[in-house]
Parts: C-alpha cells; sequence; structure tokens
C-alpha cells in the first residue's frame, strides 16, 4: 500500500489519451515576491529596468499639462522611516524595490509588507510605467500585477499632488476597472495596504451594496484612485455624480474577462467620457491577449509598450499538480479523505455550477467540517463576509465557482482541489493561482472522472506539457462516517412536479 505522502509525486498514467505537447502563449499576473531564491525570468527584450527606470524628478508632461514633482515633501508615518531601514541584498537577475524610483512613502509601506523584489511583470513593467507610458502587458492573477498598476498610479499622484483647493468632487484622478465586485474589494484593499504613508483617498465603487451611501461618500469627498465595475460606474455617470474629464491614468483589469462577460460595450462607454488617449496614460492587463483583445488595446492606448509572461509559470513553478483518477461515486469520499487525512486548514475547492456548491456545502457540514459557499448567488455582504471569515481562519473549506477564481488573494491557501475540472483550459490556471501565491509552494489537487477526463488534454495543450495522474492511495477511498451519504447526482436538476392545489386529489390518467 502506497502512503499517501508518496502520491504527491505520481507515476505517470499510461491509459490517457496523449496529446501533442504545443505552447500557448498566455500572461500571469504579479503579485509582490517575498521569495529571493525563486528562478529569475529572463531579462525582457524591451525596456531595460536600468534604462526605463529613469525619468526627470523636476517635472514631466501629462495630458498637456506641467506636473511638479512633490514627493520629496512626502514624509512616511511620523518622519523616522528611512530608505536604510530597508535593508535588501541585490541578487542577480532579480530588481530590488529601492532599485526603483520610488518616493520613500511608497517604499515605506513595502517594507512593512515585507516584499524586496519585483515579480517579472513589476520588473518588466514599472520602469516604463513610472515613466508615464502606456502599458499592454499579458499577465494573470497571482504574478503581482495588481501591485504593478498601484504603485504607478500612487507614485503618479504624489509626484503631482494639487492644492486641496484644487481637488474636484466627482472627478477622480485615477481609475481601475474590474470585471466583478470581489476583484474590486481586494484591488481596493491592496491599495489601501500600499496607500498606508500616501494618504490618498481610495474609493470601490461596485453593486451588491448600498447605493446611497456610496452617492453620499462621492459628493462628500475627492477621489484619488477609484476601483469600479462597470455597471455601477454607468450609472453613478448617467447621474452626473461621477465625472471623468480630469482623469490622468486609466486602468483596465482583466480585459479578456470583460469581453467573456459582455462588459466591453460599457467600457467602450466610460472610455468615451475619459480624456483621449493622448491625454491619459493607459494601462491594460488580460490573462490572454486575443485578436479582440489586442484591437482594443490598440484603440484605447498609444505606442504601449507590450509585455508578456508565460501562464506556465504561475501553474508550475509554484504550485505542485496532483491528478486523481476516479469515479463520480467516489469523489467526495475521496474529497472528504483527503480533507481530514492530510488534515487541510485552508482549502479552496472549485466545482463548476452553483447547485453544486450548495450540495457539497451540505454535506461537508454534515461531516463536521467547518465550510461555505461563494458564487453568484450568495448576496454581495455574506460574499464579503465569507471571504473575510475565510481569510481570518474561522472556515476551513471554501466552496467556489469559478466567480471567485480571479482576483481574490488570501494568503496562506495551501490547497486547491478541482471537484470538478473546468470546462475553460484557462480557468484551471485560474482556480489554481489561488495556492502558491507570492512565491509560496502550493498543491493543487484534481478529481478526473469519467466526465471530467475529457478535458484534460485541453488542459495540457494550454500549459504545453503533458500531466501526470495516479490512482488514489485505498487510505483515501474510506467511506466517510456514519450518518452521512454522499452527495446526490450533480446532474441538472429536471421540471419539479406541480403538486395539485390543497384539498384537490390529482386526477387519475389511467
Amino acid at each position: 500500500m502506497t502512503s499517501i505522502n508518496n502520491l504527491c509525486k505520481p507515476p505517470r498514467c499510461k491509459d490517457r489519451l496523449k496529446v501533442p505537447a504545443k505552447r500557448k502563449k498566455s500572461g500571469q499576473e504579479p503579485s509582490l515576491s517575498k521569495d529571493p531564491g525563486r528562478e529569475p525570468s529572463p531579462a525582457p527584450e524591451t525596456s531595460p529596468v536600468a534604462a526605463a527606470g529613469e525619468r526627470e524628478s523636476s517635472s514631466r508632461q501629462h495630458g498637456g499639462q506641467e506636473e511638479q514633482d512633490s514627493r520629496s515633501s512626502i514624509k512616511p508615518g511620523d518622519g523616522t522611516w528611512d530608505i536604510s531601514d530597508f535593508q535588501v541584498t541585490a541578487a542577480e537577475g532579480k530588481t530590488r524595490f529601492q532599485d526603483l524610483p520610488l518616493p520613500l512613502s511608497i517604499m515605506h509601506a513595502i517594507a512593512d509588507l515585507g516584499f524586496e523584489y519585483c515579480t517579472p511583470i513589476q520588473a518588466e513593467t514599472l520602469p516604463s510605467s513610472l515613466a508615464g507610458k502606456d502599458i499592454v502587458g499579458q499577465a494573470q492573477t497571482g504574478t503581482g500585477k495588481t501591485a504593478a498598476f498601484l504603485i504607478t498610479l500612487l507614485d503618479h499622484l504624489l509626484a503631482n499632488k494639487p492644492a486641496a483647493a484644487k481637488k474636484r468632487l466627482s472627478m477622480p484622478r485615477t481609475l481601475i476597472l474590474a470585471p466583478t465586485r470581489e476583484l474590486v474589494i481586494q484591488i481596493v484593499k491592496e491599495a489601501q495596504e500600499l496607500d498606508k504613508y500616501c494618504r490618498l483617498k481610495v474609493a470601490g465603487i461596485y453593486g451588491g451594496v448600498d447605493y446611497q451611501e456610496q452617492r453620499q461618500m462621492l459628493t462628500s469627498e475627492a477621489v484619488d484612485i477609484m476601483v469600479a465595475t462597470p455597471g455601477r460606474l454607468l450609472d453613478f455617470q448617467r447621474q452626473g455624480i461621477i465625472k471623468l474629464k480630469k482623469l490622468e491614468i486609466f486602468v483596465i483589469d482583466e480585459a479578456d474577462r470583460m469581453l467573456d462577460m459582455g462588459f466591453i460595450p460599457d467600457v467602450r462607454r466610460i472610455v468615451s467620457n475619459a480624456p483621449a488617449k493622448e491625454g491619459r496614460q493607459t494601462i491594460l492587463f488580460s490573462a490572454t491577449i486575443s485578436a479582440d483583445v489586442k484591437r482594443l488595446a490598440s484603440q484605447w492606448t498609444k505606442n504601449a509598450i507590450q509585455v508578456e509572461i508565460a501562464p506556465e509559470h504561475v501553474a508550475v513553478d509554484s504550485v505542485e499538480q496532483i491528478f486523481y483518477l476516479t469515479t463520480a461515486e467516489e469523489k467526495y469520499t475521496l474529497l472528504y479523505n483527503v480533507i481530514t487525512t492530510l488534515d487541510l486548514k485552508r482549502v479552496m475547492v472549485f466545482v463548476n455550477r452553483r447547485d453544486e456548491t450548495k450540495k457539497l456545502t451540505d454535506h461537508l457540514k454534515r461531516n463536521g467540517i467547518s465550510c461555505a459557499m461563494l458564487s453568484g448567488e450568495v448576496p454581495q455582504k455574506r460574499r464579503i463576509a465569507t471571504l473575510e471569515d475565510f481569510r481570518n481562519g474561522k472556515i476551513r473549506v471554501l466552496v467556489a465557482t469559478d466567480v471567485a477564481s480571479r482576483g481574490i488573494h488570501i494568503d496562506g491557501v495551501s490547497h486547491v482541489i478541482n471537484y470538478t475540472l473546468p470546462f475553460e483550459p484557462e480557468n484551471y490556471v485560474h482556480r489554481i493561482g489561488r495556492t502558491g501565491r507570492a512565491g509560496a509552494a502550493g498543491i493543487s489537487i484534481s478529481f478526473a472522472c469519467e466526465e471530467g477526463s475529457f478535458h484534460l488534454p485541453e488542459i495540457e495543450e494550454f500549459l504545453g506539457r503533458e500531466l501526470k495522474c495516479v490512482y488514489p492511495d485505498s487510505a483515501l477511498l474510506v467511506p466517510p462516517p456514519r450518518g452521512t451519504k454522499a452527495p446526490e447526482s450533480t446532474s441538472r436538476p429536471g421540471r419539479k412536479k406541480r403538486r395539485p392545489p390543497s384539498g384537490r386529489r390529482p386526477k387519475n390518467r389511467y
């Protein structure tokens, strides 16, 4: 009998359909890295860090207006912190944050967060974006792209800080568009961490929360960084509460997801209300750069620096991938034993449909496992509370659909389990990107049943490598404790029988 730990390095499964390895370019999303020993990415062909990092410190042109650099007057915290308090050893092939022309207030926040070296996407984009150039980056979640564009925004706002009297209500200086509420909330959280000593105003605008409360905030305070979903932003624009005439930097995050979710017409309307691309800086990130995304990028950016981070690095470098060949009937038993036998403390379980999240959550609770569900049908306030409970360790297992696989950054997720393999291979990379973040090690476990196995060749082709699979050890197939039962069939529910009105007996049709 094979020990469970030995299954972490499974032998190749010989009875599976083999697909020729074909590399398909896609992106990763950088996140600030703590790991000084991580294999560095090849040096970028364009915009080397040393050359592109140079910028004028006295003044610069932005949108036709001369902007004075006021960063020297910014005192982080109580003014006692100095860059000498943040010593990071130089490493060949790696870029330290102090190698970039960043003000002390941003460096102080970076030091507090414990980040030392730039991730590949940060090292390649920051020198150009800090110099005011447009960026089109192919990068996925977990690669540090959020920090890359937030540092750019903060640096620009500090370098061009207007007098308090010139701050205008309802006119944000910078705008970040994101496709989902969860991603907006996450970006706001990271912005507030980096803004700790900058003392700028960050606001999140999204649906599912009190409309009047957001309106009151917008009409009473000037916003420096606005993070918004397209729908709620357009609502406020139509009422004249938000105006983008003075927008200085425009960031579009997850452009491919915007396209998939049908938000591009809304984004076009938002772009049409902003200054022309020649009068603003535009940063666009996308997990994949399709022909449609390229066309949009060419319309919305000017002479953009193109940056690409291959998706295989997220999936291969920091996440160990395990595939169990199983049956649909054994999947719940396998899931229960993986969680309990390995004593997993913080794990995300992904399924494809909303009804599956509820059934799986109910069964895990009946087995005494602390868990919660996250899907599109969960009210926004409960979703926020669920994520906070999971982040704080009050919930052991989070069962989610792909709505949570993008933009959710929760430290310490040791395992991601694909209870059902995703229909799209891109979503596989997004899911397993919830673990192994910022250089930390992570493990993904996928269940390949009779139906799920058909998705494996597409995932292999997308990753450009052959995946390995094993049969689970017999210790993982021990039935759960009595008093519980395996989940019912997860096939799509049919129409329910209509009950006759109370007091009436159904007619005998025979």
